[in-house]
């Protein structure tokens, strides 16, 4: 069907008065916007496992929606994709390049480039020069080879195949990075400055290619050559108006919109964007491509507060989520690749591939080891360094859009792009690999074998506590409070903020904040008035002054997937004894006073059951309910209140675990704000020779049921170890502490008549993955939490409890393997026809008692 496209409405009257939506504007773009999600999150989906950024999905499925694959078609593409939705599809496309380069202008921190040092601008030089000298006899080969070429001016095309060659995709390579846990060290911190610093000559190189580009194709009506030159001064003059004025005014504005101020005003919001779209307008008018004056514009505002955090959680979502997609599928929609034909257009296409990659990775390569990078981290600077992808495919389209560049030069510089952002990920992790080597440190957990309260008489507790967010600071700190330092046992506390690494553009600006250690880490110093700090690091920085504790603040950002890696790698660079976890619900106070637990993502509950099975050191999970401070659970910036826990309870069946929860409850029983009263569970009269045997039984879920350990120990050794543990105890903190046995049938009610009482806001418990006979019966048990082992799940999930639950896995590698189990009971008349005792007995593979044959 042939359009007139000055006829053609927004929307239709409907299929009952006989029109056929897809032959109009608004309802076809619908249409467009949906297959291409569909497309493109499968895409992603699928190259997940590969861990491959998105663009890559984005990039080929544009190019399987065009005529290089489903546009064959040509009666789905004429359905689908008409030529006179091309605009409108483009304009709509346009809108989303156009605040996303607004967004990378933002990820862009101008000072962390000024100090990045001269290694990294060496880099970034040579990165850029060698391509650019590079795609200049690249173009010279094309312009013999491919018909059409030479049509275009040689300075314009010449420009344009330099950048192409040249540029690296800041953003892309954010991405890559972080995925590959590389972000802070010194290999990634070198590529994210060499990047930016790329970044920003990328774009004045576009500028001038436009300029250049707008001085008319060869034999096409000849400008003067004066007006490139009014054009390259006239966005030298906007850039200068932008960081002398603009710059300045939307520092202003960040400060109004600072917490001292109430937040941030809608209307400082609405500006901005209206401000974004106006640049693009003046670069546009000027004879500059609009998403230069966004880019511009995004480096105009400060990246200190919450107002450039918050511009970006308004935005980011719509703008790469529905309409970047749609960039790429314009793109994809004029990538032919069917127009590379024949031996001489593919030999070109590797002759491109392997000038760009050569170019850009002998350069970086070459410079890194003049700066005397070790030559393993100076070629992973080059292949990172290769990173093309989004940033690319924009030069690309400008210079089809401009006609600098043919069909055939399109699909070859498309492909190329493609190719080279593809091999990153799985050259880099074949090239290099950060060592994490196992530190020489002993005291990964409290309670010692030999004497268990040696351990507390060492010189530095070093403790690891995780937190979700401002939410779980005020119960963390009080809980750290109840085993506050002496002079005697000085604590190190190592706090780390847990992000969760997302396609968002705030995750990686948090980045930009990084301390060279290996790790992300918020920096601790002062900051000057106006400015604002991330309230988990200002809270614990104020709780270290006041209660004598050395405190170190960081910020782990990472894929949920892999967030156990960094968490369980900090243990070990640090030498942390404990490492305390958020429990993945949070409590809050109901209407009725009960406290509701509320879950603050499933993906949380995976790290922790990963944390407890790779964890270097003893782990403890923290159920808080509103410890020490009413159900209260966001601190305010300015807080200086610590609380303790004035009540704690700690219920001792026996096993490492126990003996670990014991030894944490001797150092709170040292608090004197602290009553710790110690619960011992021990066997009812005329019950200690009924055994139970746990037999491995790994068909079950994990999820579902309790998993015990499999090793095979000295139970008799273990009673000892247990009641050493308990005297020790006893005399150590005699006076400071209470010690209650307790004998009872029903173990379930009486483990709940501790949480209900209210006498207690803390309970300690052990996992009890070496479980006693009294533990063992609840093997089958059904489980909400199997993690946190019977007795800790029976109070994670039971209604009415409202106090806190501290669940301790001491740290032991004999009890690394863990299986669900199937009970069964012994009676003391079997144990004597066999003469073996089966009390609490431990669990073996394959191990089945030879009376139950």
């Amino acid at each position: 069907m042939v359009f007139n496209i000055t006829s053609i409405k927004a929307a239709s009257n409907g299929a009952w008065q006989g029109d056929n939506p897809l032959n109009y504007a608004f309802p076809l773009l619908i249409i467009q916007t949906t297959l291409v999600l569909l497309v493109s999150r499968s895409l992603a989906f699928l190259l997940k496992p590969l861990r491959q950024p998105k663009v890559i999905a984005e990039i080929v499925g544009g190019i399987l929606l065009g005529p290089s694959a489903l546009g064959r078609n040509k009666e789905y593409l004429d359905r689908i994709f008409p030529h006179w939705s091309a605009p409108i599809l483009e304009t709509v496309a346009s809108i989303g390049l156009l605040f996303f380069l607004f967004l990378v202008g933002l990820e862009l921190d101008l000072t962390s480039i000024r100090r990045s040092g001269k290694s990294a601008f060496s880099i970034a030089a040579a990165g850029i020069s060698l391509p650019f000298v590079s795609g200049i006899g690249v173009a010279v080969v094309l312009r013999k080879t491919i018909d059409g070429a030479e049509d275009v001016g040689f300075p314009q095309f010449v420009v344009f195949m330099g950048v192409a060659l040249s540029i690296t995709a800041f953003p892309v390579l954010a991405r890559i990075l972080a995925e590959l846990k590389l972000l802070t060290t010194r290999v990634g911190e070198t590529a994210m400055a060499a990047a930016a610093f790329n970044d920003v000559v990328a774009w004045v190189l576009l500028a001038l290619a436009v300029a250049l580009a707008g001085n008319g194709a060869e034999g096409g009506p000849k400008k003067s050559p004066l007006v490139s030159v009014w054009v390259l001064l006239s966005g030298a003059a906007f850039v200068v108006f932008m960081m002398v004025v603009i710059r300045p005014a939307m520092a202003w504005v960040a400060r109004r919109c600072s917490p001292e101020h109430e937040g941030v005003d809608e209307a400082y919001i609405c500006l901005t964007l209206a401000g974004v779209l106006v640049s693009g307008f003046m670069t546009d008018l000027i004879g500059i491509h609009a998403i230069f004056g966004a880019f511009v514009f995004g480096l105009a505002i400060p990246k200190e507060g919450v107002f450039a955090g918050r511009l970006i959680e308004r935005i980011e979502d719509f703008v790469s989520g529905l309409l970047l997609p749609l960039y790429f599928a314009s793109s994809g929609l004029k990538t032919d690749v069917t127009k590379i034909r024949g031996a001489a257009s593919w030999g070109l296409l590797a002759l491109v591939i392997a000038v760009a990659c050569a170019g850009k990775i002998l350069g970086t390569f070459t410079v890194a080891l003049m700066n005397k990078i070790p030559v393993r981290e100076a070629l992973t600077l080059g292949l990172l360094m290769n990173t093309k992808g989004l940033v690319e495919l924009i030069v690309l389209n400008i210079g089809k859009e401009k006609k600098v560049l043919n069909d055939e030069i399109f699909a070859i510089l498309v492909l190329m792009a493609l190719f080279t952002t593809f091999m990153t990920t799985p050259t880099v992790m074949a090239v290099y690999k950060p060592a994490r080597g196992i530190s020489p440190y002993t005291r990964r957990k409290l309670q010692s074998e030999s004497s268990p309260i040696s351990a507390s008489k060492e010189k530095v507790l070093r403790l690891l506590a995780c937190v979700h967010g401002p939410g779980n600071v005020p119960s963390l700190i009080n809980l750290i409070e109840s085993t506050r330092a002496t002079k005697k046992s000085p604590l190190k506390l190592y706090v780390m903020h847990l992000v969760e690494l997302t396609e968002r553009s705030s995750a990686i600006i948090m980045v930009q904040r990084a301390r060279k250690n290996g790790f992300p880490l918020i920096n601790s110093k002062k900051h000057r008035k106006g400015e604002s700090q991330d309230r988990v690091t200002i809270a614990f920085e104020a709780y270290g002054q006041l209660g004598r504790v050395d405190v170190r603040p960081m910020t782990a950002i990472s894929a949920l997937p892999t967030m156990h890696e960094d968490i369980c790698h900090v243990a070990e660079e640090k030498r942390v004894t404990m490492l305390i976890l958020p429990f993945h619900k949070q409590g809050h106070r109901g209407e009725v006073g009960d406290v509701e637990m509320e879950n603050v993502g499933p993906g949380w509950r995976t790290v922790n059951q990963r944390v407890l099975k790779d964890a270097p050191c003893s782990v403890a999970v923290f159920v808080d309910r509103g410890l020490g401070n009413g159900g209260q659970q966001t601190p305010g910036p300015n807080s200086s209140s610590v609380n303790v826990a004035q009540g704690v309870c700690v219920v001792f069946f026996g096993g490492p675990d126990d003996r670990e929860a014991l030894e944490f409850g001797g150092r709170m029983a040292e608090h004197p704000g602290v009553a710790v009263t110690v619960v011992r569970f021990v066997e009812k009269d005329g019950n200690e020779n009924n055994g139970v045997i746990l037999m491995p039984t790994p068909d079950k879920c994990t999820d579902t049921n309790y998993s015990f350990s499999t090793a095979v120990m000295d139970r008799e050794r273990e009673l000892e170890l247990d009641e050493v543990a308990v005297e020790e105890f006893r005399k150590r903190w005699n006076g400071l502490s209470t010690y209650v046995e307790k004998k009872a049938s029903n173990v379930v009610e009486s483990v709940l008549s501790i949480g209900k009482s209210g006498e207690y806001e803390l309970i300690v418990v052990g996992k009890g993955r070496f479980p006693s006979t009294m533990v063992a019966s609840l093997a089958e048990h059904t489980a909400e939490h199997a993690e946190l082992g019977p007795i800790g799940d029976i109070l994670a999930s039971s209604g009415g409890v409202n106090s806190s639950v501290l669940v301790i896995q001491q740290h032991d590698v004999v009890h690394t393997n863990e299986a669900p189990v199937s009970k069964v009971f012994v009676s003391d008349q079997q144990e004597g026809s066999t003469g073996t005792s089966y009390t609490a007995s431990p669990l073996k593979e394959n191990h089945v008692p030879s009376n139950l044959v």
